[in-house]
């Protein structure tokens, strides 16, 4: 008997019905395409063979999540695991090919794990400005009995060179305030009153702790092995675009980077290998043009994790079974 689903369990699925309808939005290439018809799109694809069919010079910003140097199985394609240098000269194989595609502004942001990163901090450094590693909490994962708990991965921000876009304003934390100050007349010193409570704006800084990663309950949750949060995303979108600007991913898997680009007024690109989740992600793109929401971000602002921004209240874990945003 086939599991049945709990009225909670939010998790996009395709029915065959999905997938023959979708991959009729799919494209191919095999040969040299320019911008107009390439934009707000999903190619199906190998990566490393479509690049060469891409315009130059028509990216804004690269979002990249690679598969991380280990063995793991994405649909029906599956990665094994490489010795260190092999894995960095694979990383070194596709990037090249993705400079001339950037425009002189564009900014990058590839994503990584521990055994990666310094792969990726390598290549990255052949062709760009490394500006910054980001780290990001993942609450969720195993637990070790003897290590210690792996709950973070790596995100590098590089620029293609000095003159790029970088907007500050647009991604700023809202935070609870616990130990409220005030100056000598009495009045909040940068943070303010709220009928919920105190909260202050604060600056983005290069560690994130208020990521949840995509579970069953949450309606951007999809069966992809290793999807980003559409916040994760968001933030790197609003940071280093404008709206109208391109944003690129060439391993999509289930389509968040379009989909958070599509919410944010943004054009898009994909590339995908797996038919399933190429098809997952034009369903997603579908779905956002009725709900532009993205979870933690409301009002311009990002909410720390577990708080509503509707209402302004903290709302924690029940059971870690379901979040309440």
């Amino acid at each position: 008997m086939s599991e049945i689903k709990s009225p909670k369990n939010k998790t996009i699925e395709l029915s065959e019905n999905d997938i023959v309808r979708l991959e009729g939005k799919l494209i191919s290439l095999d040969c040299q395409h320019n911008a107009e018809q390439l934009l707000n799109r999903t190619i199906l694809g190998d990566a490393l063979e479509v690049i060469d069919y891409l315009p130059f010079h028509f990216v804004d910003v690269l979002f990249v999540d690679p598969p991380f140097n280990m063995n793991k199985v994405f649909g029906k394609a599956t990665f094994k695991k490489m010795d260190s240098d092999d894995y960095e000269n694979w990383v070194r194989s596709w990037l090249s090919k993705l400079v001339d595609k950037l425009k002189p502004t564009a900014s990058i942001y590839v994503c990584g794990d521990w055994r990666s990163s310094s792969a990726l901090f390598r290549a990255l450094s052949d062709h760009f400005k490394i500006r910054n590693r980001i780290t990001w909490e993942r609450e969720k994962g195993r637990g070790a009995k003897s290590n210690w708990k792996n709950a973070s991965e790596d995100i590098w921000f590089a620029t293609v060179s000095e003159d790029y876009c970088f907007h500050v304003e647009a991604v700023k934390l809202k935070k609870k305030v616990i130990a409220p100050y005030r100056d000598e007349t009495g009045k909040p010193k940068d943070w303010s009153e709220e009928e919920s409570g105190n909260f202050r704006l604060t600056h983005p800084s290069n560690l994130w702790t208020d990521i949840t990663v995509p579970f069953w309950s949450m309606p951007e949750n999809t069966g992809h092995p290793a999807q980003k949060p559409e916040k994760l995303v968001a933030k790197a979108i609003l940071a280093s675009s404008k709206e109208g600007d391109v944003i690129f991913d060439p391993f999509l898997g289930s389509g968040t980077t379009s989909v958070v680009a599509k919410k944010l007024g943004r054009q898009y690109l994909g590339i995908e290998i797996d038919k399933y989740y190429a098809c997952l992600a034009e369903k997603r793109l579908e779905m956002a043009e009725t709900d532009r929401r993205i979870q933690g971000y409301a009002d311009g602002v990002f909410w720390e994790r577990n708080i509503n921004p509707e209402s302004n209240s903290i709302l924690y874990y029940a059971n870690q079974q379901r979040l309440l945003l």
